[in-house]
């Protein structure tokens, strides 16, 4: 099966192209549960493509296939005359066995990889080259293309013709009139057409069904004819002028990158679109397309695929694995039971928070909170990171963890970051109590509403609450 562009110049076989000039070569073998075959393209000095396809009617492995394919083009060229070439391929055993950088140990590779040496000896000059796959879309199109079609021995084929759409179907034009002659004619008639004559002498369009009138109806509903200009009432009742296809080509031109123009994207061109008064039924989707399209917008463009920095490893693999414990206090005045000072614990992996509030923190209360507050409710944690409190680092504790094997970890002084998220909890707790209180005496009280409103609010980041998590 052989493709040809429409736009490319043929060189001539009898006088071959100029040897100085530089080509190209693309090509790519595929195998699959349809067949095998193989595509190619070679590639002007100026930029044109002449596409090539066989179909494989032996057996043959998939390296086996890209090498078909790469000899297959190579003796094109040799029939083109080409001198001085380039060859592409996203096959990386193929170009360095060839290149000489890797051994061949396959005893049906061997054959080919000579065979593709001597064939080299032709050209002037001639460099190969490994591109991943995304960047041989072309030739990975022919060769499933060729193989999945079934070739007879007369090499019958239909014909593929690859026809131009300059405009989509279904946006400025209002539908297909059919002739006579039972044809299709599109009457190229702006798509706000049929609301306009409905507002201006209620007729309906011809061959209209009685839900097509309806829905014309309640679409006209939205519209203001004004003399001979049609307005769209907008939802804060601003009247926005209804333009046509060519009206909103030059719009978006002008808009994105005229005099003014920011190369904005899609989103903000049909915003700006909206505020300058025009309007159109497909705005935001030709925004969103005019701007794709844009050479300068693709090319300075922020890499959205790369992150902004290096990824660093989860502190917590799962959840309740390792919490951070730390202490607010002493608060006064203090709470109408006496408290002053409220024991706080924080998972890292779902920021849940404990609390809970005390007369005084000493090590026997630590090691109950442990056991009651986060053991028995979430099972034995890996590990445990708090300060170096002595309330917090005293022998009951460590008898606790060495009972339950339990990893008890310090955060440096001079890191507090080690324990920022417990931080980040008692701040955020402390600024809801404060909220809360109304005789700055009840703060034990509104404590356990406090820990619900701060469960279930949404993360920003993720945009789920710690309850969901």
């Amino acid at each position: 099966m052989y493709l040809k562009s429409k736009d490319c110049e043929e060189p001539l076989i009898e006088e071959g192209p100029d040897p100085n000039s530089r080509w190209g070569l693309v090509f790519d073998g595929a195998v699959n549960a349809y067949g095998k075959g193989i595509g190619a393209v070679i590639v002007s000095p100026q930029g044109h493509h002449i596409p090539f396809t066989a179909r494989i009617l032996f057996e043959c492995t998939n390296n086996m296939a890209e090498y078909e394919a790469c000899i297959f083009e190579i003796e094109e060229a040799i029939d083109m005359r080409i001198k001085h070439l380039d060859i592409y391929g996203d096959s990386a055993l193929v170009i360095n066995q060839i290149k000489g950088e890797w051994e061949t140990h396959h005893a049906k590779l061997i054959p080919y990889r000579d065979y593709a040496r001597r064939l080299l000896t032709y050209f002037t000059k001639v460099e190969l080259h490994h591109i991943p796959r995304d960047e041989n879309q072309m030739a990975d199109a022919l060769a499933t293309l060729s193989s999945m079609f079934r070739v007879n021995h007369w090499n019958d084929v239909p014909i593929i013709k690859v026809q131009r759409l300059e405009r989509p179907s279904h946006v400025f034009a209002i539908g297909d009139v059919i002739d006579q002659a039972g044809e299709n004619v599109v009457d190229y008639k702006p798509w706000y057409y049929d609301i306009k004559q409905f507002l201006l002498s209620r007729e309906y369009p011809s061959g209209a069904s009685k839900q097509d009138k309806k829905t014309l109806r309640r679409l006209a509903s939205r519209f203001l004819l004004d003399g001979d200009i049609l307005y769209k009432r907008n939802y804060d009742m601003v009247l926005l002028r209804c333009v046509d296809e060519h009206e909103a080509e030059q719009l978006m031109h002008d808009v994105h990158d005229g005099t003014f123009g920011t190369h904005a994207t899609g989103h903000t061109m049909s915003r700006k679109l909206l505020r300058a008064g025009y309007y159109w039924m497909a705005m935001e989707h030709d925004c969103y397309q005019y701007a794709r399209k844009c050479h300068k917008c693709q090319i300075y463009a922020d890499k959205i695929h790369v992150p902004p920095h290096a990824l660093n490893v989860m502190s917590s693999p799962w959840p309740f694995s390792m919490w951070g414990i730390d202490m607010i206090g002493r608060i006064e005045p203090k709470a109408s039971n006496g408290h002053r000072f409220i024991l706080v614990a924080i998972d890292y992996f779902t920021k849940w928070v404990e609390a809970a509030s005390y007369t005084n923190v000493t090590k026997q209360v630590v090691a109950k909170f442990i056991k009651n507050n986060i053991i028995c409710r979430y099972g034995v944690p890996s590990k445990i990171i708090t300060d170096n409190g002595t309330n917090l680092n005293n022998n009951v504790v460590q008898a606790l963890c060495e009972e339950f094997k339990i990893e008890h970890h310090n955060s440096s002084p001079y890191r507090p970051q080690m324990n920022g998220a417990v931080e980040a909890a008692n701040k955020n707790i402390k600024r809801i109590v404060q909220k809360m209180v109304t005789t700055y005496k009840d703060w034990h009280e509104m404590l356990p509403y406090a820990l619900h409103g701060y469960r279930t609010t949404f993360f920003l980041w993720k945009w789920r609450s710690r309850l969901s998590v």
